[in-house]
């Protein structure tokens, strides 16, 4: 039995923080988890920035309401749904996810929540579970599944190495240096033709 787990950000659709520093003219906030591997201290140095400036969960959904998927990204999830379990593990958060996950076809995705203020301030984040992304491939591994899994970030590279099959996907320069053990795929149809071959 195998479940294919696949990142959000960056593979399926634009960097959401990226697409809001654009639009918000803040260009602290394109910072990623590309750039900075512990995801804590990156959300809590975003959080700081959006009260200094005034700005709340209306104005991030407003960008969010802008972007769609990568051009392909939901003709290659329909295709690999017909083959096989999906799920999309993401460190974003259901209140940016939703608008995304319906012009997705309402993939099933394990994401974080945001905790947010009667004013519409974003005043903290709850994580599903520490680490969550290399902890849902063990948890799935645990209950019969065999995973494959696919992402771009410092935050990926738990769950890609846990994984029988493991591909880094439009990732950065250096993470490909950093990380050559991993197969690196710029396409949809490279990374279709991966997954088919550890399926």
């Amino acid at each position: 039995m195998n479940i294919v787990c696949l990142d959000l950000e960056g593979v399926l659709v634009p960097e959401i923080w990226i697409a809001f520093a654009e639009a918000s003219g803040i260009p602290e906030l394109r910072r990623t988890t590309r750039d900075e591997p512990d995801y804590d201290k990156l959300m809590n140095w975003r959080l700081g920035i959006l009260k200094e400036h005034g700005l709340g969960l209306k104005e991030i959904q407003d960008t969010i309401a802008t972007i769609d998927p990568m051009p392909g990204a939901k003709e290659f999830l329909d295709e690999l749904r017909s083959l096989t379990q999906i799920i999309i593990i993401s460190d974003t958060f259901t209140q940016f996810a939703s608008p995304l996950m319906k012009k997705l076809g309402w993939p099933t995705i394990f994401c974080n929540s945001l905790e947010v203020a009667d004013n519409g301030e974003i005043t903290g984040f709850k994580m599903r579970i520490e680490n969550s992304k290399l902890t849902t491939v063990k948890a799935l591994q645990s209950i019969g599944y065999e995973t494959i899994a696919s992402g771009d970030s410092f935050n990926d590279l738990g769950m890609i190495q846990a994984s029988k099959a493991g591909f880094l996907f439009r990732s950065t320069e250096q993470i490909k240096k950093d990380y050559p053990q991993f197969p690196a795929f710029e396409t949809y149809d490279e990374l279709m033709d991966a997954i088919k071959k550890a399926l």
